[in-house]
């Protein structure tokens, strides 16, 4: 079989976070479960409604284009998108053609052509047998699209660059990007060849996990192979993915620009970029530590493994929490320390409370981390009291005296544990003696165990090598 070429381009939708719609004044509210509650004669499209711009949405795009080092517009204007559907009330989508809010720069390595701002369709509902509905809270979202180059050779970086970008955008604010929601989708522009020179295109939308992205376009790589294998010539359309039978389908005929009449929108104004935002665009809010940055940081500034840096860069709650108590203290093992905590027990906490942090704070959770550090509390209390503090909150002091999770260092007391614990393990206190070290920790085991997980383990294992010759 020949060696074919991959190369794949991607256009990435994703609602944008703001308190209005594009362009109206319908709220924008991704959670509305009331069908068309969200609606009004502009996004519905009736007789003599005009459209306004979302001034948020332009200054959300142009803060993506600034993070990605992309060339920010001057000047910009919107075009009608002309196609006929069911959830597109206006038989046309006002999107943007010729002048794009952002052009070039890159993500991930991915050279990026442009990004625009448009306006979300609305909602088929086609579960009702031999007619669909329709639902318009959706339409007229302010959506971004950003359309990379084709210069992507595999699946596996094709989702790496999804991924990177969702982050991007929510750590700007300027999008959930919930793909389970539709809040992010993926098309995916997929051709093989032999050479250089690119081979026909086929398109698969609406790809709304990163495992589909990268199982769609592994299946079509392999599927373009096996048409041309066949002697046969691949077909430039669209299609879509069913995650059942993990196969592609066709869906029709790609379009084409000239398919869309692009024309200007002639109810909205052009937009003079500058004058909004300022000449070189210094009104824009400024960025936050971007995700590539906080990796940075982190690896230069505490030396994490790539699993842990990957935890504060993808999870926000986390991420924002341990930001918050790495600046509340300069001691650098205690800091650690706290982060071994976060993403081993709280993390494991938060995973059965839909991600929230409980009822712990910054201040509480490193009063008990200060409490560990300094030998006041085993490890075994560290995690029970913690439990304790994510459920009712409260004074960590206090609720480890209260559950007697102080851990006791006194020797007369634990002197007296070891010799109790010696004395019922005969066989394991044989193998110590006989030169087996593996022993001694499960006879400190034994011995915390004993002590309901309240004493000073190190004293235990001094106090078992002391009785033990």
């Amino acid at each position: 079989m020949p060696q074919y070429k991959a190369t794949i381009g991607l256009e990435i939708h994703a609602e944008l976070k703001t308190a209005i719609k594009m362009f109206c004044r319908c709220k924008n509210d991704p959670d509305e479960s009331r069908p068309n509650w969200n609606i009004c004669p502009v996004c519905t499209a009736q007789p003599g409604t005009l459209p306004v711009i979302n001034k948020k949405a332009v200054e959300h795009v142009l803060r993506v284009g600034r993070a990605l080092g992309s060339t920010l517009a001057d000047f910009t204007e919107w075009d009608r998108k002309n196609y006929f559907y069911p959830d597109i009330p206006k038989g046309y989508q006002i999107s943007q053609y010729k002048y794009p809010l952002v052009s070039g720069g890159s993500l991930a390595g991915v050279l990026l052509t442009r990004i625009h701002l448009e306006e979300d369709t609305g909602t088929s509902k086609h579960d009702r047998g031999d007619y669909s509905l329709i639902d318009y809270n959706r339409a007229g979202v302010p959506l971004m699209e950003l359309v990379t180059e084709p210069v992507i050779h595999d699946a596996e970086i094709a989702v790496r660059f999804a991924k990177e970008l969702q982050l991007l955008l929510r750590s700007l604010g300027a999008s959930d990007a919930n793909m389970e929601k539709g809040e992010m989708r993926v098309e995916a522009n997929i051709s093989i060849s032999e050479t250089d020179t690119f081979g026909t295109k086929v398109e698969v939308k609406n790809l709304n996990s990163f495992k589909s992205v990268g199982d769609a376009i592994a299946f079509e790589i392999k599927r373009h192979a096996e048409v041309l294998e066949r002697g046969e010539k691949v077909v430039q359309e669209t299609r879509g993915w069913d995650e059942n039978t993990g196969k592609t389908w066709s869906q029709r005929k790609k379009e084409s620009a000239n398919d869309y009449r692009y024309f200007p929108e002639p109810d909205l104004p052009k937009l003079m970029v500058t004058e909004v935002f300022g000449k070189d665009h210094e009104k824009l809010p400024a960025l936050p530590e971007l995700p590539w940055e906080k990796r940075e940081r982190l690896k230069r500034e505490f030396g994490f493994s790539d699993t842990i840096v990957e935890m504060y860069v993808s999870d926000q709650t986390l991420g924002n929490f341990f930001k918050e108590i790495s600046g509340m203290e300069t001691n650098q093992e205690l800091v650690k320390l706290a982060s071994n905590y976060i993403s081993s027990d709280l993390a494991a906490l938060m995973k059965t409370a839909n991600s929230t942090l409980g009822k712990v704070t910054a201040r509480n959770f490193m009063g008990l981390m200060g409490m560990l550090f300094m030998g006041e509390l085993s490890s075994r209390g560290a995690k029970d009291a913690l439990t304790v503090l994510f459920n009712e909150g409260g004074d960590p002091e206090t609720i480890v005296r209260s559950c007697g999770l102080i851990q006791k260092s006194d020797t007369d007391f634990l002197e007296t544990i070891v010799k109790d614990v010696i004395a019922t393990n005969e066989k394991v206190v044989a193998e110590y003696k006989a030169g087996k070290e593996a022993s001694l920790q499960f006879l400190i085991g034994q011995g915390m165990k004993a002590s309901k997980g309240s004493a000073n383990p190190k004293i235990l294992g001094d106090l078992f090598k002391k009785l033990l010759g």
